[in-house]
């Protein structure tokens, strides 16, 4: 907003004014900027797949544990290590940070205790649990891709540079276009106006490339996937 005031008034006050075809640089931002944010939300929607297949896994590996006769002791062991999952699971992806070994480890201790108990879980179980258990590693693994891998950096600095460059460009052309003598509040309107807009679609698309962090108004809310919600 302060570049798009600044860029009026030294219009005004050194007569710079020139005419350029802004459909080329119209183009240079609306396409660029229209295609993140068509691939942010399409991210989000894929995030919003995986997080139920990640509850659904999570949820049956309860519904095994509960039903498959093992000892009081033993199951709320298991209960406690996939709550242990969620917790970090749902931290993680709260956060900026990419390595998940440590959610490895928390399912990994489930297949340990699994093989500490090959002699007393049937085989059939065992099969079922490791089936849901690597639905639940394929579905973090795809969670934590999308909370890593974002929109082309490349991409979004372009759109940034080109949005900040616009008015400079803008304010010239628009004040060739109508006349110098035209109402200057209203020169001033148009062009903070527009530079809002792009600046608003901007942060926008910012805002959906972290679907996670509870920081916008479209974020997912990660407490609606928990287990017991």
């Amino acid at each position: 907003m302060i570049i798009s005031v600044v860029s009026v008034f030294v219009c005004y006050h050194y007569t710079i004014f020139f005419n350029v075809d802004l459909t080329l640089l119209s183009i240079a931002i609306i396409f660029p900027l229209v295609f993140t944010i068509r691939g942010s939300f399409r991210r989000r929607e894929k995030a919003l797949e995986h997080l139920s297949q990640y509850r659904s896994a999570m949820k049956t590996l309860y519904y095994f544990i509960t039903t498959s006769g093992l000892l009081t002791e033993e199951e709320t062991v298991v209960k406690q290590l996939l709550q242990n999952i969620e917790d970090k699971t749902i931290k993680h992806l709260k956060t900026h940070e990419g390595n998940i070994t440590y959610l490895d480890e928390e399912i990994d201790k489930i297949y340990g205790f699994i093989l500490d108990r090959r002699e007393t879980i049937p085989k059939s179980l065992k099969d079922k649990l490791f089936k849901y258990l690597c639905d639940l590693h394929e579905a973090i693994d795809n969670l934590n891709g999308i909370h890593v891998h974002r929109t082309p950096v490349s991409l979004k600095a372009y759109c940034k540079v080109f949005i900040y460059i616009f008015p400079l460009i803008y304010a010239p052309t628009i004040i060739f276009n109508i006349g110098k003598n035209y109402n200057h509040l209203a020169v001033y309107f148009v062009v903070i106006l527009t530079e809002f807009i792009l600046i608003s679609l901007y942060n926008i698309q910012d805002d959906l490339e972290y679907p996670f962090d509870d920081k916008g108004l479209d974020d997912i809310k990660l407490d609606h996937f928990k287990v017991l919600r």
